[in-house]
């Protein structure tokens, strides 16, 4: 399969890849060593590929390892999308191909599985070259700005369903390919000014369906690689064409048989539906319903998809009776639990002919770690094997793995409690470790040198539920004394800001330098722990979230060492307005509070995401309504609020808003505070008319607050 890694500042391994024993480690010497960027190796040799004549940032292996795309002149456009030059390397030549056929500014590019046939996208428009020398055939050709675009998501598709930044998906053996085409003539648009070096600023605009408007119409299709003209239509099953739908995910089982996921508006019921090519059509072959009847589908969207080798059955991860997340095996339309227990499978890793790798929350019964496992399939039952439990048990409890084709050996990612650690995995037997990647020995030896804060984990009882907490508490902690605690907040549906993940941050800053006890809690709505707990704020966000967080800081009061008078929040997107409702809860507790890019009113926000959970405005009104933070904006005369936001944003009404700002008095205690950084303050992140909505809000309640503003490009001070 094609293989991708992005270059890293030091020594550090991508995915091991490729056909067994092969192995595919990408990483880069840090100077003075070498200057060259080292894509392959195996267990006798290396090769090197210098990269300073195209200044390449990642790179890209050809199905068949013959050719290397090396990736140059990125430039960062939404949270995953981004633009690209292509320079293409003949390994066996060991010469890049000249001349350069590729457009200089390339919006996706993709190997097919195998050979070193591949296609990329420019200007919304996909082209194919069956060969690296060959010429480039435009496969589509009503690709446009705004309105049509093939082979790579549009925003809200980008941002909220796929999480990535393509849209074509090859089958098997590269026969065919298929791709989404993403129509936006419907979708209303947002407008923002992009503030660069110019004289007057840009006006960027960007499709952006909010609750309840038109939303992203998208059609699936098929070519033949081996004859482009001929192109055919995946037509969605009737159950969901009726009406406004998504298409979640795209897999290819066979040259000839693929499966798709296709969700319904509302986003409570999924269609898994299986087509079959007959020569000249795709014609529905097999379909599995998954419905939910307490709230959402799956985590944020439907897990993928997992084919047997009967190419017809299926595993997938999705809620037992119960509620909580575990592998189905699923047959005729009929599914098996085959993993139960008051844990949560988090995703598959890998599936072989005889077992299913997967990560889970079960060990101990602690669902903020994360272990690999192994579950036996084909015969008899047994149950699941913790790979990864007791590898280094007191330094790595948070873990993911990455697996060679065939599963003979996967890299395992360590990300904590301790120093994050790779190494690298023979699976053949009882599980050697061949090598270690990366140890961090080198920031080891610089923390030496530093008083670190100490984690604390535990469960609070709140609203009948035991959920987690974690204390950053700072060096040389006493019981006896008292001290400032900030909550760091998240509290979205589906998240999990308590974690045994290694953290090097603002918080542990805070903590180790100035004392202060940083606390994060989930309650109500948060992820992992089954969807009792988590559809427990379904089409009524900003209340328990809420409530829950308000809760847990007077029980870290009562545990006797926090200072009652010196308490803050802080929090970004949802975090951000979770900390704005808490502080307009009006309880006294909290003494200040910072909210970036919060949410103001849940109308404003995109459809996709805010229906999910919220519904229709028109079908949930009162909890819209309820929602907001502009209806507590009495109570933050009471408390300090710094308000962050951008200006390059979908949501901005930039000319209002500054002058919204501009007109308040506070006597001195106001602060406009201009920084600028686009990275810092993605569109996909940030609320600009969330903001004008607080900020004016405050300003009609003679509240004193500051806030933040990002009006452009550079870097942070």
């Amino acid at each position: 399969m094609a293989t991708k890694g992005r270059t890293p500042s030091r020594i550090t391994s991508t995915t091991p890849y490729g056909g067994d024993p092969t192995i595919c480690i990408g990483f880069q010497v840090t100077p003075p060593l070498c200057q060259r960027f080292v894509v392959w190796k195996t267990y006798d040799s290396s090769l090197c590929v210098s990269h300073a004549q195209v200044d390449a940032t990642n790179y890209m292996l050809s199905g068949d390892y013959k050719y290397i795309a090396l990736e140059s002149n990125y430039t960062k456009k939404w949270r995953h999308s981004y633009t690209a030059s292509y320079s293409i390397y003949d390994r066996e030549r060991s010469t890049f191909v000249t001349p350069v056929t590729l457009p200089t500014v390339v919006q996706y590019f993709t190997w097919a599985p195998t050979g070193h046939t591949y296609a990329y996208v420019s200007d919304f428009n996909i082209f194919f070259k069956a060969d690296v020398g060959a010429e480039a055939v435009q496969v589509t050709h009503n690709g446009k700005k705004n309105e049509i675009l093939n082979g790579v998501p549009d925003w809200v598709y980008e941002e909220e369903v796929f999480a990535s930044n393509g849209a074509i998906w090859w089958s098997s053996t590269a026969k065919f390919l298929a791709y989404l085409e993403f129509n936006d003539t419907e979708v209303h648009k947002v407008e923002f000014s992009w503030f660069g070096s110019e004289q007057y600023p840009q006006t960027v605009s960007v499709p952006y369906p909010k609750a309840g408007s038109s939303i992203t119409k998208v059609k699936l299709f098929v070519v033949d690689t081996s004859n482009l003209s001929r192109r055919t239509q995946v037509v969605a099953p009737a159950s969901v064409s009726s009406g406004d739908h998504i298409l979640c995910s795209v897999t290819w089982v066979t040259d000839e048989r693929v499966a798709v996921q296709w969700l319904t508006r509302k986003q409570n019921h999924v269609v898994v539906q299986i087509y079959d090519f007959d020569g000249s059509s795709w014609r529905e072959k097999q379909k599995f319903d998954q419905t939910s009847k307490t709230g959402w589908v799956g985590h944020y969207v439907p897990l993928p998809l997992f084919f047997a080798e009967d190419n017809l059955s299926f595993y997938k991860v999705m809620s037992d009776p119960q509620g909580y997340k575990h592998i189905h095996y699923v047959k005729n339309g009929k599914a098996t639990p085959i993993t139960s227990g008051k844990w949560e499978v988090i995703y598959i890793s890998k599936l072989t002919r005889d077992a299913i790798y997967f990560v889970s929350n079960e060990y101990q019964g602690v669902p903020v770690k994360r272990n690999l496992y192994k579950l036996m399939i084909g015969g008899s039952t047994s149950a699941p094997q913790c790979l990864t439990c007791d590898l280094f048990p007191d330094r790595c409890q948070y873990n993911s793995a990455y697996f060679s084709s065939d599963a003979s050996y996967y890299r395992m990612d360590c990300y904590g409690p301790g120093l994050p650690l790779y190494t690298l995995m023979d699976n053949r037997g009882p599980g050697a470790q061949i090598s270690i990647l990366e140890d961090n020995k080198d920031l080891e030896n610089i923390l030496t040198e530093f008083q670190m804060p100490k984690m604390q984990y535990g469960t609070l009882r709140v609203a009948g539920f035991d959920m987690w907490y974690q204390l950053m508490l700072p060096p040389n902690f006493k019981k006896s004394k008292k001290y400032p605690l900030l909550i760091d907040v998240y509290g979205g549906p589906c998240s999990q800001k308590v974690n045994y993940r290694f953290k090097l941050n603002w918080g542990a800053h805070l903590s180790s330098t100035h004392g202060i006890i940083i606390a994060s809690f989930d309650g109500r709505g948060s992820g992992y722990q089954g969807d009792e707990i988590m559809h427990a704020i379904y089409k009524r966000l900003g209340t328990f979230e809420v409530e829950d967080q308000i809760t847990a800081v007077r029980k870290f009061i009562d545990m006797g060492f926090i200072d009652k008078d010196r308490i803050a929040i802080w929090g970004w997107s949802y975090g951000g307005y979770v900390t704005s409702m808490a502080l307009g809860a009006g309880t006294g507790l909290f003494k200040c509070g910072i909210a970036v890019a919060p949410v103001a009113k849940w109308e404003y926000y995109d459809a996709v995401y805010t229906e999910r959970y919220m519904g229709m405005p028109t079908d949930n009104s009162d909890a819209y309504t309820n929602s907001t933070v502009t209806a507590r904006a009495r109570n933050f005369k009471t408390v300090d609020y710094l308000l962050v936001h951008g200006t390059a944003d979908v949501h901005q009404v930039t000319r209002r808003c500054l002058e919204q700002i501009h007109s308040i008095r506070l006597d001195g205690n106001f602060d406009v505070r201009s920084r600028s950084e686009r990275t810092v303050f993605p569109v996909d992140n940030v609320h600009f008319q969330q903001a004008a909505q607080i900020s004016k809000a405050l300003v009609d309640e003679q509240v004193d607050f500051e806030t933040m503003v990002n009006i452009g490009s550079g870097k942070w001070d």
